[in-house]
């Protein structure tokens, strides 16, 4: 299930909170609980009962932590990181191991390995950087565990943040776990509700029609595609990844606060970023900050030598790219965005430095376009083939796709959207005051918003989510 679904729009959602809303206080927590394993069981139901017994022995090995000192508990937590890394690898990555594996045993002529496809459990990503913070922050004293194992598992996989985060810390959340009464306020559960229906606008108004178009523009034979249809392919994907990504944060954001919650904010917009160094603080806000509290800083962080320092960087990031997708693709993207870091900090950031912020922030956005080939590409010799693509000057032919209206509509909204903060207004006091004097004018415009969205998923079969996969 996908919060751009009308199941979950029409159906799911009214009836969670008019139960949740109803309910005591008391038995919030359990309807949600509830919601969310319904909501895990109804896309992944061979899973769920390898979630639930993974989640039980999980609990427990905290509470070792937390009870225990020094070298029990630090092997109570290896337990926990080798049961959650392992399942995370054999779920996610077997696959791509045996096929890799394969491979190399084919061209030396030696019998393949037989093998049985694994499937992938949606969400497995997103679920296991929970389940490590909550065993990491425990170990390391952040906050004390949480006493009930239904609390527990509420915070794991509750709905909202369950398929594609954003990435909640235990640390941030654990108290609003156990009391939110003074987050139960009108004004917030509405800004949630704004914050959703902007969400699912971003991305059923504006990313599908741009993935649409990126994906008949992938689909072509490289030899078919010519240097402005290559570039309009990419460009389109470039906008439809972040709104997709950014609308399924909104939605998570506001469906936490309509439910008492905060979540932390996953993007700011990256596209204005003068350099990659800034993009990755303001994309994926939250994944950034996990890779640098549990691993980068493990690692040796800023403490180390220089040249390990840009090892520790590169390995970071090879990581983050495998941790994407387990392919090929995703690995280069993750050393591209490595190696860019590494030159920000050598002399790429002192070497642009002078230059005009316009100039700084074209040249970023270029390099992220780059870097996205990779990420939407089918395999690396693809992406190879298609980035040259875009410098060839080739010439149409006759199979180009056509692009209508509403996509290049929405593709000049995106690019507003994306760069409107550098126009340099104070929108902020704006925005305050648009709140405060136009509150029933914005709310009928996000109703209707609300209604053409449903209208559209009704009306189209289009209507992916990038990183449900992931």
């Amino acid at each position: 299930m996908v919060f751009s679904n009308n199941f979950f729009i029409l159906s799911f959602l009214p009836l969670f909170f008019l139960a949740y809303y109803l309910a005591p206080y008391k038995h919030r927590n359990l309807i949600a609980l509830m919601a969310s394993i319904f909501f895990y069981a109804w896309g992944a139901p061979k899973f769920i009962f390898v979630l639930l017994i993974s989640l039980f022995f999980d609990f427990y090995l905290v509470k070792q932590i937390n009870e225990t000192q020094g070298k029990a508990s630090k092997r109570a937590l290896s337990v926990s990181v080798f049961l959650n890394i392992g399942l995370l690898a054999y779920f996610k990555y077997a696959n791509f191991f045996i096929e890799n594996t394969n491979g190399i045993l084919h061209n030396f002529g030696i019998k393949e390995v037989d093998w049985t496809a694994v499937a992938l459990p949606i969400g497995i990503s997103f679920i296991t950087f929970h389940k490590l913070t909550y065993a990491i922050d425990a170990y390391r004293r952040v906050h004390k565990p949480l006493d009930k194992f239904s609390d527990y598992m509420l915070y794991i996989i509750m709905f909202p943040h369950q398929i594609a985060g954003p990435i909640v810390r235990f640390n941030e959340i654990a108290d609003q776990i156990e009391n939110r009464d003074n987050a139960y306020t009108i004004d917030f559960r509405l800004e949630g509700m704004f914050r959703f229906v902007k969400g699912l606008s971003k991305k059923v108004l504006i990313a599908n029609p741009l993935g649409n178009a990126a994906n008949s523009v992938f689909a072509l034979h490289i030899t078919d595609m010519s240097t402005a249809t290559a570039w309009i392919g990419i460009l389109a994907y470039t906008f439809q990844i972040y709104f997709d990504f950014s609308g399924y944060s909104d939605m998570a954001i506001g469906l936490a606060k309509m439910m008492g919650f905060t979540f932390p904010e996953n993007f700011n917009f990256p596209y204005i970023s003068k350099n990659i160094t800034e993009f990755w603080r303001r994309w994926h806000i939250t994944l950034g900050r996990f890779m640098k509290d549990y691993l980068y800083i493990p690692l040796g962080g800023n403490k180390v030598s220089k040249s390990r320092l840009l090892l520790n960087l590169w390995i970071v990031f090879l990581i983050s790219g495998l941790w994407h997708g387990a392919s090929w693709t995703f690995i280069v993207w993750g050393a591209y965005h490595g190696l860019l870091l590494i030159l920000d900090r050598l002399f790429l950031i002192k070497l642009t430095d002078k230059l005009f912020s316009v100039l700084k922030v074209v040249l970023t956005f270029f390099l992220v376009c780059i870097g996205w080939v990779f990420f939407r590409a089918a395999d690396v010799n693809f992406a190879f083939q298609y980035i040259h693509k875009l410098f060839s000057f080739s010439k149409a032919t006759p199979v180009q796709p056509s692009f209508d209206l509403r996509f290049w509509t929405m593709f000049i909204i995106a690019s507003l959207l994306s760069f409107y903060p550098m126009l340099r207004v104070n929108l902020k006091n704006r925005e305050l005051q648009w709140e405060k004097l136009f509150l029933i004018t914005r709310g009928t415009i996000l109703l209707l918003l609300l209604i053409i969205c449903i209208s559209d998923i009704n009306a189209s079969d289009f209507n992916p989510f990038i990183y449900f996969r992931f």
